[in-house]
């Protein structure tokens, strides 16, 4: 088994937290992982681009240029990764920052198109998009589940924002449902 995804968006939308999430996943059901975060040289707001490689065997580079999966939080990321995507891939697109004119992708590639951040407002914290995003990715998994992701979530989030791990739980299984319920 191979998977390398990349989680693209700028500072502030928490994919370095759900790339780890999924790397810590991945590692207690002990894959091999390579994390290779990167970000913008702005103090706030930059970009902020994770390459995430599970595998079950040992991984030769923490690049990837043909991804499986795709997850784009703003239309920047989309535009500069999308090409990159194969069939049989995944992109899953923020359609609250990314208009879907400007998702052009390869026939034969799986789109969830999500309205990430309205669906965070209407449960009531719109920093949970990320979340969302995470339930929906996972949803298409086959070797990680909500119980994985609950299994190290508390390692990840900060001591001082404990209190929001139920909050945080609830947004991934809104998204694993929001996933559930779309055609593929």
């Amino acid at each position: 088994m191979y998977y390398d995804v990349i989680m693209t968006g700028f500072g502030g939308q928490g994919i370095q937290t759900i790339s780890l999430i999924v790397a810590l996943a991945a590692m207690e059901k002990n894959l091999a992982v390579t994390y290779l975060p990167s970000y913008g040289v702005e103090k706030r707001g930059g970009r902020t681009d994770v390459y995430v490689i599970l595998s079950d065997e040992e991984i030769g580079s923490p690049i990837t240029n043909r991804p499986k999966a795709l997850l784009a939080m703003d239309v920047i990321g989309l535009v500069f990764y999308q090409d990159m995507l194969e069939p049989g891939s995944l992109l899953i697109a923020n359609t609250s920052l990314i208009p879907e004119s400007k998702i052009r992708v390869k026939e034969g590639v799986c789109v969830l198109k999500v309205k990430t951040n309205e669906e965070a407002i209407a449960m009531g914290n719109p920093k949970m998009a990320n979340m969302i995003t995470l339930g929906c990715f996972v949803s298409q998994l086959g070797f990680l589940d909500l119980n994985d992701l609950k299994a190290v979530i508390g390692q990840v989030i900060p001591e001082r924002l404990k209190e929001t791990i139920p909050g945080n739980i609830k947004a991934i299984e809104r998204g694993l449902e929001i996933a559930g319920s779309m055609k593929m």
